[in-house]
């Protein structure tokens, strides 16, 4: 950023007002979720084993459950870890294994969502507090003695520029929140349809 433009951020920055703070603070930490959960898919997705899920539910519709264990056994596949805890108390408890190892794989996919969803909202809110703050500063400058023209030019000015910064963050704050749970529903939809196939496995393999 060159040294004017950052001058402008400055200014602008202070121009509009206490609720600026809250609001920078609000942008931090949405950049610092949304790099983390960025990194954190881009791993996952390095890890998807599709190879490794197909082949166990192969083997599982077959039958042959060792093949089926020993083909998710060192999978870091989120899919895989699921099946793996099925296979493993397919005798007994399949349903409840399943859930429970699936509840942790959604879990972590779904940190800090919930951090994001509450941006999107926060946001627009403080800069409406914003606004408020600075056309009630404008109003108090009219009511004075003593007219100021730039008291009241620069409240309205705080007020637009808060608004403008708390719309801002929530609009930059909502794509990468759509797209993060487009993932985690794609996720959770992979981890149902993988758990139904082989409990209907087990399920056949039993009435065998």
């Amino acid at each position: 950023m060159s040294l004017p433009l950052a001058n402008t951020a400055v200014d602008l920055f202070l121009q509009g007002g206490p609720i600026m703070y809250p609001l920078l603070i609000a942008a931090l930490i949405a950049i610092a979720v949304v790099g983390e959960r960025l990194v954190w898919w881009f791993r996952t997705a390095g890890r998807r084993d599709p190879a490794a899920v197909a082949a166990a539910l192969k083997a599982a519709e077959a039958g042959d459950w060792s093949a089926a264990e020993q083909a998710v056994a060192k999978s870091e596949d989120p899919v895989a870890r699921v099946l793996r805890a099925g296979l493993a108390h397919r005798a007994g408890s399949f349903e409840g294994a399943v859930q429970v190892a699936s509840a942790a794989e959604l879990r972590e996919a779904a940190r800090f969502i919930t951090v994001l969803d509450t941006l999107v909202t926060l946001a627009p809110l403080l800069g409406l507090l914003g606004t408020v703050t600075g056309i009630m500063g404008s109003f108090t400058s009219i009511g004075s003695d003593e007219l100021a023209v730039t008291k009241v030019t620069g409240g309205i000015g705080e007020a637009l520029i808060a608004t403008a910064a708390g719309l801002g963050i929530a609009i930059v704050t909502l794509v990468p929140l759509n797209l993060l749970s487009s993932r985690l529903s794609g996720l959770q939809a992979d981890l149902e349809a993988a758990a139904t196939t082989l409990q209907v496995a087990i399920q056949k393999g039993r009435v065998s």
